[in-house]
Formats: structure tokens, C-alpha cells, sequence
């Protein structure tokens, strides 16, 4: 289960780096540009976007301090708060996702990559959770 754990951590961490690049360019007057390959495939048009805030708070501070909390629950061995917070986190993304490609007709590579780090982040976790007491 230690090995679970570290990648959990791991993971965090690079959850942390790509979130904190979006907030970044959320809060940016001039945003870096890093992923705007195309019009279509811009992290730009959903950080400076009607995408960028959910309920008046920014959707990367959001994802942000979810990273930061599954980190803290990898770190202490919490695999019932580091579930919680990737299944909420999961089920964001999904909404994220789908809003992105088919409201707004755009794709944040950077997004995707949270995406994909939050699913393994879930899986993780549900494994984690699945684990007798005995054994983690």
C-alpha cells in the first residue's frame, strides 16, 4: 500500500504544479499562452472564459486546493478523505470536460492533463478505500 500512497503523492504534486499553472492564467492580465495551439485548442479561452469561475470562485483555485487536500490525505493515510475529495474532484472534471467540448467547442491540454491525473488520483483512492484496515 506504500507504493499506492507515493504515487498518490506524486500524482498531488503534479496536480498542484498544473492547477496552480492555471490559476496562474486566470489571474494573469496577460495569460502566458503556453497550450493556445489553435482556437480550438487553447487553455486560454476557458481560463479567461465563462468556464474560468464556478459559484464566483475560480475553477483552478478550486482544483488547486483539492490537489492540495488528496496531498495532505496521501501524506497522513487518509484514504477515506483523499476518496471523497477525487471523487468530487472526478465528477467536477467530468462536468468541466463536458461543458469545454461541448458548450464552449474548446480543449485546455492543460485541463485534459488534470483530467487524467485526477482519474488515477480516484482510482487510487477507491483502491485505497477497498483495502482492509489490516493491510494498509
Amino acid at each position: 500500500m506504500a507504493k499506492l500512497y507515493k504515487a498518490a503523492t506524486w500524482l498531488s504534486v503534479f496536480g498542484i504544479i498544473l492547477a496552480s499553472y492555471l490559476f496562474y492564467s486566470y489571474l494573469a492580465p496577460v495569460p502566458p499562452g503556453l497550450c493556445d495551439i489553435t482556437a480550438t485548442v487553447n487553455c486560454d479561452a476557458v481560463t479567461k472564459g465563462p468556464l474560468a469561475e464556478f459559484l464566483g470562485l475560480p475553477v483552478a483555485l478550486i482544483g488547486l486546493v483539492g490537489y492540495i487536500l488528496i496531498l495532505y490525505s496521501a501524506l497522513m493515510k487518509l484514504p477515506k478523505l483523499m476518496l471523497a475529495m477525487a471523487a468530487f474532484g472526478m465528477v467536477f472534471c467530468l462536468r468541466l470536460t463536458y461543458l469545454e467540448i461541448f458548450v464552449e467547442k474548446v480543449f485546455c491540454p492543460v485541463c485534459g492533463a488534470c483530467q487524467i491525473v485526477m482519474l488515477a488520483l480516484f482510482l487510487i483512492a477507491l483502491k485505497l478505500y477497498l483495502v482492509p484496515r489490516s493491510r494498509r
